[in-house]
């Protein structure tokens, strides 16, 4: 299995170009699935979660064509998929559990052709992540859907009626699979208490191209008229804002000096106010924006909260800077159950982080050591990244394969800053 090793205490200093929203991307895949006419993406990250969903797609029979992004190697790939003709309704257990946004070919199995079969999900062990909201939205919408054997078999005979579904609690997959049904049912559709992440704005807009009429986009309120018939369509997805607050805080960790070149500070403007709290200094620039500190880090408190506020995915990173911050910060996660794995790992470099059930406290010390630490999931993998960046002599971080699931060539992209870090393979 593939290592990477870090040596820190290098400043970061250059450009990088922030990929594609993994997170935007997926969905959009699987969107494809709604048409018999081809979706274009461009800015389609290469990564191993986009690979995965590639092979879930074509069985299920779509015709998929990859050619390199604009400018060759720096603006990811461009995916044309055509789903002409629906060959399988099962997505086989082999690929979901990999990933858990192959849950969301169910709602557009269901809406096209009446019934599916697809396994529960897999993906980032990051507590209990269940399915229950997509399962009661599509019931709402006239399905009947069954748990048998590991797999959620569902049936829509009469095909799907537009209905009005509150979320109970806030959802971004179950927001985009019910949007994703709702294209093709009989009727309006009207998703209350809906997610407003920049990907589900992103997929909305893809929808809106394909020619399903939808209104209240970038709000909790979604109105979706279903189409009987979609047309060609070609989209850019949207610049990954994960990516982007995770070098941002690379960068603030080794007071470096970065332009992310495509990085929209618009879609990340609760991490922004709390990196500026804690001492990033982060402009504007005809590219993007460019990062540097002022002088020290100080330590800020963080609550992660469904967007707009604080993202869950950013908790980790986050977490490594203040590490190295003047005074205490409290991080609270109230989204994800599990999602502080990372911690012992980071203890392991000479961190000093108590945790209380949800929240944990963090005094920032004066140094981090190099150690063996073992990546989780694919944020805690990161964080580990950003702090062996800061930290004395060497770090090698084993399980890079969570790594490879979001980030696209991360060694690459920092070795070219300045950063010394090398891939070990086997």
């Amino acid at each position: 299995m593939d290592r990477i090793r870090i040596r820190g205490g290098r400043q970061l200093k250059g450009e990088i170009t922030v990929s594609g929203a993994k997170n935007a991307a997926l969905p959009l895949m699987v969107a494809s699935m709604l048409s018999d006419k081809p979706l274009t993406l461009k800015n389609v990250p290469r990564l191993a979660d986009i690979s995965t969903m590639i092979q879930l797609l074509q069985q299920h029979g779509v015709e998929i064509q990859a050619a390199p992004g604009e400018n060759g190697h720096s603006h990811g790939t461009t995916l044309t998929l055509c789903g002409s003709k629906i060959t399988s309704t099962v997505a086989p257990y082999d690929i979901v559990r990999k990933m858990r946004a192959s849950v969301l070919v169910l709602g557009v199995l269901l809406a096209r052709e009446g019934e599916a079969r697809v396994s529960l999900p897999g993906g980032c062990a990051i507590g209990a992540r269940p399915v229950d909201l997509h399962i009661a939205g599509l019931r709402a919408m006239g399905a009947e859907i069954d748990i048998d054997g590991g797999y959620m078999v569902a049936r829509a005979p009469k095909g799907l009626k537009g209905a009005r579904y509150t979320f109970p609690k806030v959802s971004v997959g179950a927001t985009e699979n019910l949007m994703m049904a709702a294209a093709l049912a009989k009727g309006t559709t009207v998703l209350a208490n809906a997610a407003r992440e920049p990907e589900i704005i992103d997929l909305a807009e893809c929808l809106a191209k394909m020619g399903v009429p939808i209104t209240g986009i970038g709000t909790e309120t979604l109105t979706i008229e279903g189409a009987q018939q979609l047309k060609a369509a070609t989209h850019t997805v949207v610049p990954d804002r994960i990516e982007t607050g995770t070098y941002a805080m690379a960068v603030a960790m080794t007071a470096g000096d970065v332009e992310l070149v495509g990085g929209r500070l618009d879609l990340m403007e609760a991490a922004a106010q709390t990196l500026r709290a804690a001492g990033v200094v982060m402009e504007k620039t005809n590219r993007g924006f460019r990062v540097t500190r002022a002088n020290g880090l100080h330590g800020v408190d963080v609550m992660t909260e469904p967007y707009p506020g604080f993202p869950t995915d950013l908790q980790a990173q986050m977490m490594a800077l203040m590490t190295r911050a003047e005074g205490a910060s409290m991080i609270t996660e109230t989204i994800f159950e599990s999602r502080f794995m990372h911690v012992p790992e980071l203890a392991r470099m000479g961190a000093n982080v108590v945790v209380h059930g949800e929240s944990a406290l963090v005094r920032g010390v004066p140094k981090l050591r190099g150690a063996d630490v073992m990546a989780t999931d694919l944020r805690a993998s990161v964080s580990l990244a950003i702090a062996a960046l800061a930290a004395e002599g060497d770090t090698t971080l084993h399980r890079v394969y969570h790594l490879d699931r979001g980030f696209e060539r991360l060694e690459e992209k920092l070795a070219a800053c300045g950063a010394d870090i090398e891939r070990l393979k086997g």
